[in-house]
C-alpha cells in the first residue's frame, strides 16, 4: 500500500504519483506521513519537502517556501504558494538574494526581507550550497 503524492503550486504540479513517504515540516515540527497517517490538515514553514517514491525511487526534494498539507484517506496533498524541485534552483541567484537580504537586514528590520532570507537558505541547502549533500529528482 502507498500514499497518492500531490506537490502543487499555483504555476504547476511538481509531483504526482505514489510514495512511501513524505516528509515536511509545520510550525510544530517535521512530521513524516507514511499509509495509514490520520487525517492531518497543517500549515507548512519554508523548509525542504521530502517524497520517497513507491518502489525505491530517487527520492524528490522541493524547496517549499510555506502553504498547507493535507493528508486523507492515503492521500498527501501540498499546496504551496511558491515551491520549486531542488534541481532546478538557481544557487548563485539564492546566494546573491541571501547577501542582498543580509545586508538590508543589517540597515534595518525588515519582514520582506527575513522571508527572503529563509526562502534563499532553504534553497542554499537543497541545491548543495551549503556543504551538504542532498539527493535531487
Amino acid at each position: 500500500m502507498t500514499l497518492h503524492v500531490e506537490l502543487v503550486s499555483p504555476e504547476r504540479i511538481l509531483y504526482a504519483g505514489e510514495a512511501d513517504m513524505v516528509v515536511a515540516r509545520t510550525p510544530d515540527g517535521e512530521l513524516a506521513f507514511l499509509t495509514g497517517h490520520t487525517p492531518f490538515l497543517g500549515a507548512l514553514v519554508e523548509a525542504p519537502v521530502r517524497i520517497k517514491p513507491a518502489g525505491g525511487g530517487e527520492e524528490v526534494v522541493a524547496a517549499v517556501h510555506g502553504g498547507f498539507v493535507e493528508v486523507s484517506h492515503d492521500r498527501v496533498t501540498i499546496l504551496s504558494d511558491l515551491a520549486e524541485l531542488a534541481d532546478q534552483i538557481d544557487l548563485d541567484r539564492a546566494r546573491a538574494t541571501k547577501e542582498w537580504a543580509e545586508a538590508r537586514l543589517r540597515e534595518e528590520h525588515d519582514a520582506e526581507c527575513e522571508a527572503a532570507l529563509r526562502r534563499a537558505h532553504v534553497r542554499i541547502e537543497l541545491a548543495g550550497g551549503l556543504g551538504t549533500t542532498t539527493s535531487r529528482h
